[in-house]
């Protein structure tokens, strides 16, 4: 009786993650589509200003409750400074991006993030990959040629926006992997920190007046954002990271939905394709490693080391 119970709150605590991670993501397309009216607007650097103090909100509590000083008390500053680098490219990057481009788009590019941190581990963190899942790196990042257009795209700004965007991401993600010894609080607070003073220096002559509803609408943003993140890191210490991270690609289901209501969005069959063959090469690649650490390696084909 105790097993099956105990087997049932492992079950319970593993949907619960599942759900968190799913209600993150939502919250995160939310703040996606949220963040392309306000720079329809606004200034990038105006809505970072404001969306930070927004995070504030929600950010000061745990800052007190871990001590301000442990903020400061941090390992390989230097790497700590690329992955906060990093983490203010994808944020500003995505919202140039977002400005001229459909929210489907631009997610597309992000969806190869996983992509991108899976080639990106074999060399910063030692993470050996086979020749299946370099095929499959290979692959998806022919999606993301596919959805750049690449007979006109590879001159759009905004598109090399979204693709760099989506680069500093997987960076920030593998940055933020290699540094998981320094608390939540402690990564997200720089990172705020950083987008504030990005905004600070980007909306100078740039600062625009704006309504209440618009205030509050950049306000809303850093809250969103915030509790996203809470969500998603509170889902992956209920539920195994392998079986969350594919739930990722509901963000593009949600890009696209949430693009056709408020903005009349519709993707392209090219930004489909692309998106599909991105798609399937990530989950792919989540699916072999999962396969790798869970199943004794004498009954997994080889994959190449």
């Amino acid at each position: 009786m105790k097993t099956q119970t105990g087997v049932a709150n492992a079950g319970n605590l593993i949907m619960t993650g599942v759900a968190l991670m799913l209600l993150g993501d939502l919250l995160f397309a939310l703040n996606d589509a949220m963040g392309k009216w306000l720079v329809a607007s606004f200034a990038v650097g105006q809505v970072l200003v404001i969306r930070s103090v927004g995070a504030f909100i929600v950010l000061g509590p745990m800052i007190l409750r871990q001590g301000p000083m442990a903020l400061f008390r941090v390992e390989q500053k230097g790497l700590q400074f690329i992955r906060v680098f990093m983490a203010t490219c994808d944020v500003a990057l995505f919202y140039a991006a977002v400005a001229y481009l459909p929210l489907a788009d631009v997610m597309t590019f992000y969806m190869a993030g996983p992509i991108y941190i899976a080639a990106l581990s074999h060399f910063f963190l030692g993470e050996k990959i086979g020749w299946r899942r370099w095929l499959a790196v290979l692959i998806g990042f022919a999606g993301v040629v596919i959805a750049l257009r690449p007979s006109t795209a590879m001159l759009s700004l905004p598109s090399l926006f979204g693709l760099a965007g989506s680069l500093a991401f997987a960076l920030s993600l593998v940055m933020s992997r290699y540094l998981r010894s320094t608390s939540d609080t402690t990564l997200v607070t720089w990172q705020t920190i950083a987008a504030l003073v990005t905004g600070i220096v980007l909306s100078i002559s740039h600062w625009q007046p704006a309504t209440l509803i618009d205030w509050s609408g950049m306000l809303l943003l850093g809250i969103v954002a915030s509790c996203a993140h809470l969500l998603i890191t509170r889902s992956l210490k209920l539920a195994p990271a392998s079986l969350l991270a594919p739930l990722q690609y509901t963000l593009l289901l949600w890009a696209i939905v949430l693009g056709y209501l408020f903005f009349n969005d519709i993707p392209d069959t090219q930004i489909i394709v692309g998106a599909a063959i991105i798609v399937v090469a990530g989950l792919f690649i989540f699916h072999r490693k999962n396969l790798k650490e869970t199943v004794p390696v004498e009954a997994v084909p080889p994959d190449g080391h």
